[in-house]
C-alpha cells in the first residue's frame, strides 16, 4: 500500500527500475543490468527484424515523419500511423500502410505507406496550428474493430514556464472515420482537466497511451499530474494514472502506475531528462503492455517494455492526489524486455501494435519510433513473435 508523500517518495526510490511482478518491491539487477523476464506472462520468443522508412520522406503531398501510435485492422491487414505534426510541416494527419510479415516464418520483409488522411474537428475543418486555439497533439490512435472506426488521442497544450503564451488545449480522445471526419468524444475525468496553473497534468505528458480492451477503453497519461508528485528523477519513479472506459463511454475506473527511475544520468548532470509511457496495449481484460520511454540528454533514448496487471489494484478515480492522503495499491507490473536492445542506438520507440498471428501460434507485436523530423533520428518498425498474448 502507499502512503503520503514521504512515504511514496521513499517507495518509488524503493522500487525505481524495479518489476513489481507480486506487489513487493525487487532490487535492480547489479551495475544497472536489465532485470531478466519472468517466465509467465507476455514473453518474447523471437525478434523478427528491423524495418527502416526514409527521412521526411512524401506522402500524399506530405511530409511523412513523428510516427506516435500505430494500429492494425485485423480484417483487412491496413496499418494506421498517426503524426504527431501540428502544422510544423502539414495540419495533424494519419497515415495507412502495409507491413509485410510471412504467416510461415515470421519473416519481417518491408513497410509501405499507401496513404495519407487530414484529422477533421468538429466542424469539418483541419485543425490549427501548434500555438493556435483548438490546436490538437496527436499521440496515440486505435482502429475499433467493432465500429470500424478509429479512436485517437491529443496530449493538448497548456502554457509553462518554457511556453508561456501557449493557449489552452485540453488533452483528447475523439472518434474519427477512416476518412478522418471526426465523429465524437469521450469524456474526460476532471482529474485530468489541463489548466493555466500548476494543477492537473502538466505539458507534454498528457494522453500517448491508448488500448482497446475486451469490454471497454484505456489511456495512460504519460507522467505524473502536479497533485501526483514529482516527475522521474534518478533517485526516484512516479506515478501516473490509467483511465478505463465501458464501451458506452462513461468512466468506470482509475488506477495508479509506477514509474521507473530515470534508467542513468544526463551528461552533464544537469543536462535534461525526460521518461514516461509512450503507449499501453491490451493482453486481455485486467493485464496490458507498457512502454517505458526515456531520453537523457548526452546519453540517448532507453525504452524498457513491461506488463501489468490491474487486479488489486486501488480504484484513485475520486482522489485529487496520490502523494498524500489514505493508502492505495498501485498496478502490479513486471519487466518483459528492453526494446532498446534489438537495434542501435535505441531510437524514440512511442508505437505498439499487435500484428498477425503467426501459424506457429506466436502473436507479433510491432514498436514503431518517431523520428521527430529531425536528421539525427530514425522512422524504425521492430517486429517481435510473442508468445503468452
Amino acid at each position: 500500500m502507499w502512503r503520503g508523500a514521504a512515504a511514496t517518495a521513499a517507495v518509488l526510490a524503493a522500487v525505481a527500475g524495479a518489476a513489481l511482478a507480486d506487489g513487493r518491491p525487487r532490487a535492480q539487477a547489479a551495475g544497472g543490468a536489465a532485470p531478466r523476464a519472468d517466465a509467465a506472462g507476455v514473453r518474447i520468443t523471437r525478434f523478427l527484424g528491423e524495418r527502416r522508412l526514409p527521412h521526411m520522406m512524401k506522402v500524399g503531398g506530405t511530409t511523412f515523419g513523428g510516427v506516435s501510435g500505430i494500429d492494425r485492422d485485423p480484417r483487412t491487414g491496413t496499418w494506421y500511423l498517426i503524426s504527431d505534426d501540428r502544422w510544423r510541416y502539414d495540419p495533424a494527419r494519419f497515415y495507412t500502410g502495409r507491413l509485410d510479415i510471412d504467416p510461415a516464418t515470421g519473416r519481417f520483409t518491408g513497410v509501405r505507406v499507401t496513404g495519407a488522411v487530414t484529422l477533421r474537428g468538429p466542424g469539418g475543418e483541419p485543425y490549427p496550428g501548434f500555438g493556435k486555439p483548438g490546436s490538437t497533439d496527436p499521440e496515440t490512435i486505435r482502429f475499433d474493430p467493432r465500429s470500424r472506426r478509429l479512436l485517437w488521442g491529443s496530449e493538448g497544450d497548456r502554457p509553462d514556464a518554457a511556453g508561456q503564451g501557449i493557449p489552452l488545449s485540453q488533452m483528447s480522445l475523439s472518434w474519427a472515420g477512416t476518412d478522418g471526419r471526426h465523429a465524437g468524444d469521450l469524456r474526460v475525468p476532471p482529474t485530468l482537466r489541463l489548466t493555466e496553473e500548476d494543477r492537473g497534468p502538466r505539458r507534454n505528458s498528457g494522453f500517448e497511451a491508448l488500448t482497446f480492451t475486451p469490454r471497454g477503453i484505456a489511456a495512460m497519461v504519460e507522467g505524473p499530474r502536479y497533485e501526483d508528485g514529482e516527475p522521474p528523477t534518478v533517485r526516484h519513479g512516479a506515478l501516473t494514472r490509467l483511465t478505463l472506459w465501458d464501451r458506452a463511454g462513461r468512466v468506470r475506473a482509475q488506477y495508479a502506475y509506477p514509474v521507473d527511475r530515470l534508467p542513468a544520468a544526463p551528461r552533464p548532470a544537469t543536462g535534461a531528462a525526460d521518461s514516461g509511457v509512450s503507449e499501453i496495449l491490451a493482453v486481455g481484460g485486467h493485464r496490458f503492455l507498457a512502454l517505458e520511454r526515456s531520453w537523457l540528454e548526452g546519453v540517448g533514448y532507453k525504452v524498457r517494455l513491461y506488463e501489468f496487471d490491474v487486479r488489486g489494484a486501488t480504484d484513485v478515480l475520486r482522489r485529487d492526489s496520490l502523494a498524500e492522503g489514505a493508502p492505495f495499491r498501485p498496478v502490479r507490473k513486471r519487466f518483459v524486455a528492453d526494446l532498446g536492445a534489438f537495434a542501435s542506438p535505441a531510437q524514440n520507440l512511442e508505437a505498439l501494435a499487435w500484428g498477425p498471428r503467426l501459424r506457429s501460434g506466436e502473436c507479433t507485436l510491432i514498436a514503431a519510433s518517431d523520428d521527430n523530423f529531425d536528421r539525427q533520428e530514425i522512422t524504425e518498425f521492430l517486429a517481435f513473435a510473442v508468445r503468452g498474448c
